[in-house]
């Protein structure tokens, strides 16, 4: 296969090299289609999304959007939306980088969505972007390492949020578990090659600096 394009990447990025982290040196490919491995990532998508309760349903559709404040119930009430607008900004560019990185990915592999692959597992508004690596699982978990460094008392909280997020994926059908995995590893590299950037580096101690006043 040929390499991915990093036009996209290079045009979005603020904190990352183009073409870093590399999303096909890093990554395993997805399951063949057809193949055992494929087969048993489908069974558990179905089992999982028979599972699922209304409330865990309705919590997944309610992400189709998210940003950092869906991590405020692990962080605290201060923690709002236009009351920390220098770290919103960062967060912001932080999510938009995390995206190009997996969107690059997605246009790769081209792996169809469990629901493409399966129409009974149809459900709620459905998706045309492809599934390997999850998009939400990638950039939930980056958030959610850079929120981590921030909140370290909140380290597991915050983690745990950006686990179900992905999980959500799931029991909605949008995509396979080995996505979200995928999209697990794939968080920890982008938060590394976003530190050794001086501008994430300035940026993060500019959010850190207002955070601080904004709880004292």
């Amino acid at each position: 296969m040929a390499q991915p394009s990093q036009t996209v990447q290079a045009e979005k990025s603020h904190y990352l090299p183009a073409g870093k982290p590399n999303a096909i040196e890093l990554l395993a490919p997805p399951p063949l289609p057809d193949s055992a491995e494929q087969a048993a990532d489908m069974a558990e998508v179905k089992a999982v999304y028979h599972a699922a309760t209304s409330n865990e349903i309705a919590a997944a559709y309610s992400e189709k959007k998210f940003d950092i404040f869906n991590f405020t119930p692990a962080i605290g009430d201060f923690f709002q939306p236009g009351k920390l607008p220098k770290t919103e900004a960062f967060f912001r560019r932080v999510q938009t980088d995390a995206e190009s990185v997996t969107d690059n990915a997605k246009e790769f592999y081209k792996r169809p969505r469990p629901y493409v692959v399966d129409p009974d597992l149809i459900n709620g508004k459905l998706e045309k972007s492809f599934s390997y690596p999850s998009g939400h699982s990638t950039e939930s978990m980056t958030l959610a390492l850079v929120l981590a460094d921030l909140f370290p008392d909140r380290h597991d909280a915050i983690i745990a949020k950006a686990r179900s997020i992905g999980w959500h994926r799931v029991q909605t059908a949008r995509h396979y578990p080995t996505d979200i995995y995928a999209g697990r590893v794939l968080a920890q590299a982008i938060v590394r090659e976003m530190k050794k950037n001086p501008d994430f580096q300035k940026d993060f101690e500019e959010a850190k600096a207002e955070i601080a006043a904004a709880k004292n």
